[in-house]
């Protein structure tokens, strides 16, 4: 399985930073998603960057490559998590709302139990934090069409990893320990979602 990491925004994306202007999603998704595809590879998982450009790549044509892979590997083949920093507001000031939550496109879908295994190391890894879910439909993720996963034809999931606009949020985005654990989230996620698609790597060790 090709696990596909999407990182939010570009640098030339307008807005999309903390009040103080000092933290910038597009930066922080960035540094992240590499964490992440790097661990999935150490791991044996085949994964990449979907958008390796720092400058923003605009929804239509980060739908185009995702298909184009489902289109070569076959759907089930592909798995998206399209990774994001949240904001309460678009107004400059600092806001209350807190937490980790992770999107799907409505209704049931292919991209459900990928967000549930996330739920499960969200959980483990961000104790003492809101964990923001909707068990409306008997998951725990929330539900938009936003266009990745509305528009993609594999599993594909948005994770929204805590609010830059609220402080205590922040202080801990910018931390190692929350670095840390955010990658953490999405690699063990991957590996409980699908174990089996590891290749093997021989005469390596990892610590």
């Amino acid at each position: 399985m090709l696990i596909l990491i999407d990182n939010g925004h570009g640098s030339n994306t307008p807005g999309k930073c903390s009040p103080d202007g000092r933290f910038k999603e597009y930066r922080y998704t960035r540094e992240i998603a590499s964490a992440v595809v790097q661990e999935l590879q150490i791991a044996g998982y085949q994964s990449q960057l979907l958008v390796p450009e720092t400058y923003d790549v605009c929804l239509s044509a980060r739908v185009e490559r995702v298909n184009a892979w489902c289109h070569e590997l076959g759907k089930k083949n592909v798995s998206l998590i399209s990774l994001h920093v949240n904001a309460a507001g678009s107004d400059g000031r600092w806001h209350t709302a807190r937490g980790w939550s992770c999107y799907t496109s409505k209704g049931q879908t292919a991209g459900d139990r990928l967000a549930s295994c996330l739920y499960e190391q969200a959980k483990i890894h961000f104790p003492g934090h809101r964990i923001r879910t909707d068990y409306t439909d008997g998951d725990p993720d929330l539900e938009e069409n936003f266009t990745l996963l509305a528009k993609t034809q594999c599993a594909a999931v948005l994770v929204e990893a805590f609010f830059m606009d609220n402080p205590e949020d922040l202080a801990f985005l910018e931390s190692l320990e929350g670095k840390e654990k955010n990658v953490q989230t999405v690699v063990k996620g991957v590996i409980n979602y699908a174990p089996d698609s590891h290749y093997s790597i021989k005469n390596t060790t990892f610590v």
